[in-house]
């Protein structure tokens, strides 16, 4: 007669296979099988992460390269056209829009990656877990939003292959700073701080820039620096949500004004660091598509046990590139405090 002689319990966790021949559970049998399923589990966790931190990257048009090969996306980029007068038994008149070429190369590879030094122990602190997709979901999204606000260096007349740290790059004709009849154009290396917002006549006179060029008022968005924030919330017009709606905050969103929904971003660049002066920061007022994002690989989780550390790599990455699109359909607004 055989007996079963395993200790008596009311649970056993599902990781760990009775062993007979060693009279004992045997928790490494499932190890492999166990690890096949945190890539999955971590990576949902860190693309959820991601888009609730991510704020420039849900406002600017966004274009797949999934599964396709080369490192260079060919963009149309064609002019607006007109409308044409209906002649009467006559065939209608055909657009030909002046369409150029928008080479949009996918450069920019970034990843999170940390050691865990047990994988089993890891799996069973979920908010250890968590800690790691949070961060490595900011991490990206923080990445992502820097380069797309970075590319305000080529709106208007200005060039989007210049250094964004360079005070001299945000200078352009569609460069900004307040001034008490609306803005004036920014001039870079004064080396004093750009005056805050005083006057909604600033934002007015923003929203007019955009209007001349038959931007499309819906798409628009503004995207500002936390020092500007109080600013904004002087003016009567600005509407928050928290106050207003009683609802959080969603994705950065802080309120409306003149019908532009507004965002809050600390990867707002820093135009001029001016030490114990302070510093003059960039904002943006810019229509979705002043900006394009192509992704050729979305966020990817990916485990290694590495022995010689008795520890598991794990590591996330995404592959992707940025470029302005419409140039006139942004607008910088630099700020000091």
């Amino acid at each position: 007669m055989t007996f079963d002689n395993r200790p008596n319990v009311t649970s056993i966790p599902a990781t760990r296979t009775w062993n007979a021949g060693n009279n004992n559970y045997d928790v490494a049998k499932n190890t492999g099988t166990a690890k096949g399923f945190i890539p999955e589990i971590w990576s949902d966790e860190i693309i959820a992460q991601y888009e609730l931190s991510i704020v420039a990257a849900n406002h600017v048009k966004k274009m797949s390269m999934k599964g396709k090969k080369g490192d260079t996306m060919h963009i149309p980029r064609p002019a607006r056209g007109d409308a044409s007068v209906k002649v009467i038994e006559e065939s209608v008149t055909l657009q030909a829009p002046d369409t150029d070429d928008l080479p949009l190369v996918v450069d920019k590879h970034y990843e999170y990656s940390v050691h865990i030094e047990d994988l089993a122990e890891t799996q069973a602190l979920s908010s250890l877990r968590r800690f790691y997709t949070e961060d490595a979901g900011y991490a990206l999204a923080k990445r992502v939003d820097t380069d797309l606000l970075d590319l305000g260096v080529g709106f208007g007349d200005g060039d989007p292959d210049r250094d964004p740290t360079l005070s001299l790059s945000w200078e352009h004709n569609q460069s900004f700073i307040a001034d008490p009849n609306g803005i004036a154009p920014y001039v870079g290396n004064t080396g004093t701080l750009a005056p805050s917002i005083t006057d909604k006549s600033t934002i007015i006179e923003m929203v007019r820039v955009l209007d001349e060029q038959d931007v499309p008022m819906s798409g628009r968005c503004m995207i500002v620096h936390p020092i500007v924030v109080a600013d904004l919330r002087k003016i009567d017009e600005f509407i928050s949500a928290d106050y207003v709606s009683g609802q959080p905050t969603v994705s950065g969103k802080i309120g409306q004004l003149y019908g532009i929904d507004i965002y809050v971003s600390t990867n707002c660049p820093v135009v001029e660091n001016l030490g114990a002066a302070g510093r003059n920061i960039a904002n943006f007022l810019f229509h979705r598509d002043a900006m394009v994002l192509v992704e050729q690989m979305g966020i990817r989780s990916q485990t290694q046990y590495q022995q010689e550390y008795l520890a598991t790599l794990y590591t996330a990455d995404r592959l992707y590139g940025c470029s302005t699109y419409r140039k006139n359909n942004g607008i910088v607004l630099t700020v000091g405090r």
